[in-house]
């Protein structure tokens, strides 16, 4: 089909020039093969200094979001006290080690998420949920703005029971906040963890190797207290 090429995010996005680009997720049987080999990233976090991979100390624990394009998303968590490190990656499709060409085409199922190691003695989980559902707009499915297609969907992956608890009540506590707002019901996915590929070493802190770089994120203006999410 014919197509035009848009350059958002200094990527280039096909579009089909009667439609948008795929917004199913496709099945086990549709999707890319993929790899059994890794993608390599560097040994050390550029800001953080600390290791993208682990093992990480006891206590460490691990959470991670899809917010739509994963730079600006990553660099939130970042810059958020408490956390021991930040990496992105694909993660919540079928293709095992997919790369970012195979993500863009829609046959992957990925979405592209954060992986976020944090301290539970300095950032509580229920922070980080602020931080997420404050940095992006979780009611728009299979889009993030002008970013469309199944990798820009927002999810919550879950490594913890304790963790997929205040998720799914964060979601129907700041759904309600949304709604008196005349937003739009939240569409997050929220799931315990599924595999985690990571993205191309040039992706990883992508902002601080590109200061200028683009940065798609926006959120709804839609504040989001902490004492909302435990009901303090």
């Amino acid at each position: 089909m014919l197509g035009v090429t848009l350059p958002w995010k200094g990527r280039s996005i096909v579009m089909a020039l009667f439609g948008h680009p795929k917004l199913r997720i496709p099945t086990v049987e549709e999707a890319l093969p993929g790899r059994t080999q890794t993608m390599p990233v560097a040994p050390a976090h550029t800001v953080l200094g600390t290791s993208m991979t682990g093992p990480w100390a006891d206590g460490v624990q691990v959470a991670y979001f899809g917010m739509g394009c994963f730079w600006g998303a990553e660099r939130c968590f970042w810059q958020t006290d408490g956390v021991v490190t930040t990496a992105v990656g694909y993660q919540g499709g079928h293709t095992p080690n997919a790369s970012y060409q195979e993500v863009c085409s829609g046959m992957t199922g990925h979405t592209e998420a954060v992986l976020v190691a944090y301290d539970p003695e300095q950032v509580s989980f229920e922070q980080l949920l602020a931080v997420f559902w404050e940095s992006h707009d979780p009611t728009q499915g299979m889009r993030q703005g002008n970013d469309i297609g199944t990798q820009y969907r927002s999810a919550i992956y879950t490594t913890t029971a304790a963790q997929l608890e205040a998720a799914r009540r964060s979601a129907e506590v700041f759904g309600a906040r949304l709604a008196q707002y005349r937003l739009g019901p939240v569409t997050t996915e929220i799931a315990e963890a599924p595999t985690f590929y990571y993205a191309e070493d040039y992706h990883q802190q992508y902002l601080d190797k590109v200061p200028n770089g683009y940065c798609g994120l926006g959120g709804t203006g839609v504040s989001c207290p902490v004492g909302l999410l435990t009901g303090g």
